[in-house]
């Protein structure tokens, strides 16, 4: 390795390497891309899903994933160059520049700053942030107020939204740098410890946010309401009894003031478990499918699914801080992105990061997988309960409310989703309903 950052015997350096892995990547999303939108442009739906798809309801979500696919389409154009761009008129040590005049100045205009590396990375990550703030609020106002609107999902005002951001960049502002600072601190300090020193300190942050965002931030956002006393709280309360699972509060959130499309999910630690309810998911479901889909969140408990994930996601994230400190004090990674003089420790990092990424794409599609396979899982789960149709008509009903792709590309679902399509959730259940009986 030599100090024009070669990492091959070619001269290959490793800005070099990520201009190609970028571009190699890019183009495969764009080929899954196109096979995506065949599929989303085929005439009808497919034969499980036509009783649920009249043709208006049908052209309806066929159009909106169109639009979805044409604003991620020209939008992606736009990242990807402009990420290019980036790497190769050396943003990164240009911007450590410009952080480090800025904090000095600072300093000494005020002596309430230090010119030290750590206000300097703080600096360096709040105008980093600026800059993607900046950036993609076109694309979010465009994508709220116009697509989102046009099909009927926006609920929210422009002064809602306004608001929103305003309380986003303030809570950025304040939670960001100390994180930053925290980190940086860390990783100055070498040590064959450093990567459990910083697994720790990142999974300290985990629970501290895990504790304060349903109590500090999310109620920024939305209005948390107990459930009211009735046949659905005493359905879900019963459903949850039986389980054994720890609930302590039910609570249901306005999400209908800012989006028409509908969810719930589950969260706490240990005995103090709560489960939210959007108001949109009421609206649109029977109480019963409400229990159903309930039912398929609970099996992720019940069966391991959250704690799995929670050791799988910090096994991946000691592995990543041990790799990193194989590379962190590297020369040639340093001067292949244009800081010739400077090793700063935060830099160290964001390098890593970006080289890591072919990494980072195996362990996306790999969490795919296994996020398919818990939501099978979690299906049948449902179903050992005697909620199969329930689940079966929820799952519809809330697919055709939220107009999601209804013809679906193996290939792209397979590298993009999270979640089996429809029609392949649909026949699972029916499966385990064969299997149960």
């Amino acid at each position: 390795m030599t100090d024009a950052g070669t990492i091959l015997a070619s001269g290959i350096s490793y800005l070099d390497v990520v201009i190609i892995f970028s571009v190699f990547v890019y183009v495969l999303n764009t080929y899954l891309d196109f096979r995506q939108f065949g599929a989303i442009s085929k005439p009808a739906p497919p034969a499980p899903l036509r009783e649920s798809y009249p043709p208006a309801e049908y052209r309806k979500t066929q159009e909106y994933q169109l639009d979805k696919w044409y604003f991620g389409f020209f939008s992606g154009i736009f990242n990807h160059v402009l990420e290019l761009t980036l790497l190769c008129t050396y943003y990164l040590p240009w911007l450590w520049g410009k952080s480090e005049t800025v904090t000095q100045h600072l300093a000494k205009r005020t002596g309430w700053f230090s010119s030290s590396e750590i206000p300097i990375t703080i600096m360096f990550f709040l105008l980093d942030s600026a800059k993607d703030t900046l950036i993609s609020l076109p694309f979010s106002l465009y994508h709220t107020f116009v697509l989102e609107q046009h099909h009927g999902f926006n609920k929210q005002t422009l002064r809602l939204f306004v608001l929103d951001f305003i309380k986003s960049i303030l809570l950025g502002s304040v939670l960001g740098p100390p994180v930053v600072a925290g980190f940086t601190w860390i990783l100055q300090r070498t040590s064959a410890y450093m990567p459990l020193y910083l697994w720790a300190f990142f999974f300290g942050l985990q629970i501290f946010f895990m504790t304060i965002y349903p109590v500090f931030i999310a109620p920024l956002f939305n209005k948390f309401s107990p459930l009211e006393k009735g046949t659905l709280r005493t359905a879900i309360e019963e459903l949850a009894g039986s389980l054994q699972f720890p609930l302590t509060k039910l609570f249901v959130v306005d999400g209908s003031t800012r989006s028409a499309h509908s969810n719930a999910y589950m969260y706490g630690f240990f005995k103090n478990k709560r489960i939210v309810l959007y108001d949109t998911l009421i609206e649109q479901c029977s109480e019963d499918q409400v229990v159903a889909v309930l039912a398929h969140e609970l099996g992720h408990w019940k069966l391991g699914h959250t704690l799995k994930n929670l050791i799988l996601t910090q096994m991946q994230m000691l592995c990543t801080f041990a790799l990193f400190s194989l590379v962190k004090e590297s020369t040639g990674l340093f001067t292949s992105f244009g800081f010739v003089n400077q090793q700063p420790a935060f830099i160290a990092y964001t390098l890593f990061s970006i080289i890591s990424a072919p990494v980072n794409e195996v362990v996306g599609l790999l969490s795919n997988i296994l996020s398919r396979r818990f939501e099978f899982q979690a299906d049948a789960f449902a179903v050992s309960l005697g909620k199969a149709e329930e689940l079966k008509q929820a799952l519809k009903i809330l697919d055709a409310k939220n107009r999601s792709a209804v013809n679906v590309d193996p290939l792209y679902s397979a590298y993009h989703h999270s979640h089996p399509p429809l029609v392949e959730r649909l026949t699972a259940v029916d499966a385990a309903t064969k299997k149960g009986e």
